[in-house]
């Protein structure tokens, strides 16, 4: 598959190692498409087995989380922390609470942490955690025991200068202030070791934006770049009704495009005149179980359906997928290009999956993978580290700001690396290989560890 023989060989030995790991060999495969292009110009890759030793997580974590629900009944969860690189600063990402959670799922979503931390010229290594448990449903104090018992485990393994976690999906500001309390009450001590906290106590501004704020922000710089052009008259389609999905509605429609189409897991509404962005945050606000259902009650005259994966039938120009993992398939890629999609970016965590991403480069849709569209996140994040460790709060214009240039400058590093190897408009080649030659030059300085 790669002209490659060594990477050929390096993949074989992954999928027989971890082959009940899918996601994870995805990842893998994924960011091996674009190690390819660099394999002969980097001799060291090999030399010093940098890809045998960086697809291997440097600690797994896994332990037990016993808890009390309001029934007086112990329930028990699984709770992991994957710290998969330490190499340019302190593992750094998020935590994730859901039912779906396991062990290949977080070693994918670590594995893009590296090279997506990488990217935000932040000192931030990669890591990611979670539990099974689901939040869903349960009471507040329910959700309280559940992690303070997360934490009387976790708070061993992190710290400010170690491993700084942050919310994902299932976890939010809530779920990030529970875990604050308990890490300072074991720790007695008041640290910037999480983010995502509340204003009150240590949390940044622009934080529940920065996500989706940044995607379109990378997006508008794709839209210049690739077609001179800018958000205004065009048609968005954007999955997802979460955080980042919401927000990036909001500032599509800031930047003067329209919003043809959202989803969730209930299924979609797509409307060409555009989507009415404020209905979908009161909704969301209320209960985001019914924001279908309430959409198309106050709009009768929508199309709708309960398939999520129907809203890329949807004619567009532009699509934002800020969903879940896989979300976009080989059908879904070919039936956005038939409908007129030329821009691809990604909000979520590999929403798209392998043969949608080579359908996309190799069909002339312009595809921006989520390590560097999606970083917006994480930015802000690292931005939170910094006040915490200067004692300071800036305001949203400064955070805002601050998130802008960064995103300008991730896609500036794609684009000046895909131009480089020969393949302008490959940004997911460019992501890959500007990301990971930051962290391979320090796992050269820093010598077998």
């Amino acid at each position: 598959m790669y002209r490659s023989a060594y990477l050929n060989n390096l993949l074989s030995e992954v999928k027989e190692k971890y082959a009940g790991q899918k996601e994870f060999i995805q990842a893998v495969e994924e960011f091996f498409d674009s190690m390819d292009f660099l394999i002969d110009k980097e001799p060291k890759i090999v030399e010093y087995s940098i890809l045998e030793r960086i697809i291997v997580p440097e600690r797994i974590i896994t332990f037990r989380i016993p808890w009390v629900d309001d029934s007086g009944k112990i329930r028990v969860n699984t709770g992991y922390r994957v710290q998969f690189s330490s190499a340019i600063g302190p593992y750094k990402g998020g935590m994730r609470f859901d039912k779906s959670v396991n062990l290949s799922i977080l070693k994918f979503l670590g594995f893009e942490q590296v090279f997506k931390n990488s990217l935000t010229g932040l000192p931030m290594g990669g890591g990611k955690g979670g539990s099974d448990f689901d939040p869903k449903g349960k009471s507040d104090a329910e959700v309280m025991r559940f992690c303070q018992a997360l934490m009387s485990e976790l708070y061993r393994h992190i710290g400010p200068d170690t491993d700084v976690p942050a919310g994902d999906l299932g976890v939010g500001g809530r779920e990030i202030g529970y875990m604050f309390g308990q890490y300072k009450k074991l720790t007695n001590t008041f640290t910037g070791t999480l983010t995502g906290k509340g204003l009150s106590f240590g949390g940044s501004l622009a934080r529940p934006e920065a996500t989706g704020y940044g995607l379109c922000y990378f997006a508008g710089e794709m839209l210049k770049t690739f077609k001179n052009t800018d958000f205004k008259g065009k048609k968005v389609l954007v999955s997802g009704s979460g955080n980042v999905a919401t927000y990036a509605m909001k500032k599509v429609r800031e930047l003067g495009g329209t919003v043809v189409g959202f989803s969730n897991t209930q299924g979609y509404v797509a409307d060409p005149n555009g989507i009415d962005v404020d209905l979908v945050f009161e909704l969301v606000a209320k209960d985001k179980r019914k924001i279908i259902s309430g959409y198309v009650e106050k709009h009768p005259g929508v199309k709708t359906g309960s398939c999520p994966r129907d809203i890329w039938k949807t004619p567009c120009d532009v699509a934002l997928p800020c969903a879940t993992q896989s979300e976009i398939n080989l059908e879904n890629a070919k039936e956005l290009k038939s409908n007129g999609c030329y821009m691809v970016a990604e909000g979520a965590n590999m929403p798209c999956d392998l043969e949608a991403i080579r359908f996309f480069n190799e069909n002339g849709v312009i595809f921006a993978p989520g390590k560097a569209s999606n970083a917006g996140g994480v930015a802000v994040s690292g931005l939170e580290m910094s006040q915490n460790s200067q004692r300071l709060s800036w305001s949203f214009e400064e955070v805002d700001s601050k998130l802008h240039d960064i995103m300008v400058n991730i896609f500036k590093n794609c684009h000046e690396t895909a131009k480089k190897f020969g393949v302008e408009t490959n940004l997911a080649l460019g992501a890959n290989i500007a990301g990971f030659m930051k962290v391979y030059e320090a796992m050269l300085a820093q010598g077998v560890c």
